[in-house]
């Protein structure tokens, strides 16, 4: 029954969040500088030419009248029409969708094949020569350096030199697999970077907290190998860290995805949002944000669930925390 209340007001919180994030974004984009009619027919647009563009998309309407009508709309899957051209931003997010999954599930799969063995491994040599500052070089290095300086100077490079890798050119994954794979291995290593560096830092802390625990000292005494240790007993207790940092990871990457995919011209969504927001394109913009908001919402709550596997005692503990 506890845990059944604990879901309850994790709901009740994620659908507030959403409310709260959507009338936020409602209002924002409504008070960006300049107006829709003016970015679409230029400055020396009449006024009756501004009016009826107002009337054809409904912002002659309060600003009450026009974020209802949206929210009912968005709360049945239509996300609103472009006002730019004219399509549905729902089939527009469905040909961006698949680019920015994919960048991101390149960016997240680095993290975990990369950055939880170099976390082990630091945490094992913590103690021996050369340990701790290989995990203080590659997280100082990760961490410190953004998107934007450490992509462009990938486009620089790779663009000046031919090195076997594209920069742009993005071809879908299901048109040409190893084209697909070219254009993405440099916009997944970037955006990657920060991922590696902050996964390998917690899994170094959770591991070096949990070689110290009496049973793993017990397992050493009975003669049990290092490797069976370490997967067996010390991976799956310092897990829940892990985990929370991949699930807040993959929301920063999410975010990240935005940068990057402006640098190496990706077709995916947050370039398209980022567009949308110069051209005054309300619909897309609305939609983009309160997408992003859903995906935050959703992971948090998927990283309770694996978390309270994992640990029963988890949900309890955050439960009496809040």
């Amino acid at each position: 029954m506890r845990l059944v209340s604990w879901w309850v007001r994790r709901l009740v919180s994620a659908v507030l969040t959403l409310f709260v994030v959507s009338v936020l974004i409602f209002a924002a984009s409504r008070l960006m500088p300049g107006g829709f009619a003016e970015v679409v027919l230029g400055p020396f647009a009449t006024p009756e030419q501004r009016a009826a563009m107002s009337e054809k998309y409904g912002l002659d309407q309060s600003l009450f009248a026009q974020y209802g009508l949206w929210l009912s709309a968005a709360l049945h899957g239509d996300l609103g029409t472009s006002l730019l051209s004219g399509e549905p931003v729902a089939g527009e997010f469905g040909l961006r969708i698949p680019v920015t999954v994919e960048l991101t599930l390149l960016g997240i799969g680095a993290a975990v094949l990369i950055g939880v063995p170099l976390g082990v491994y630091t945490a094992v040599r913590a103690g021996k020569r050369g340990g701790g500052a290989l995990g203080r070089l590659a997280g100082g290095l990760g961490v410190s350096v953004p998107e934007f300086v450490l992509g462009s100077l990938v486009v620089f490079v790779f663009s000046r030199y031919a090195l076997g890798l594209t920069v742009g050119g993005y071809r879908p994954l299901g048109e040409d697999l190893g084209a697909n794979l070219r254009s993405m291995v440099l916009p997944a290593a970037v955006l990657s970077v920060f991922a590696i560096a902050v996964t390998a830092r917690t899994t170094r802390d959770a591991v070096m907290n949990v070689l110290v625990e009496p049973y793993i000292t017990a397992s050493v005494a009975r003669g049990e190998t290092s490797l069976f240790i370490i997967g067996r007993h010390v991976l799956r207790n310092a897990s829940i860290p892990i985990l929370v940092v991949l699930t807040s990871t993959t929301a920063y990457l999410l975010g990240g995805a935005v940068i990057v995919e402006h640098l190496f011209n990706l077709p995916g969504v947050g370039s398209y949002v980022v567009q949308a927001v110069g051209r005054r394109d309300y619909a897309v913009v609305q939609a983009g944000v309160l997408l992003a908001a859903v995906v935050f919402v959703v992971l948090n709550m998927l990283s309770d669930a694996a978390s309270g596997v994992l640990d029963p005692r988890f949900g309890t503990d955050r439960k009496a925390n809040r």
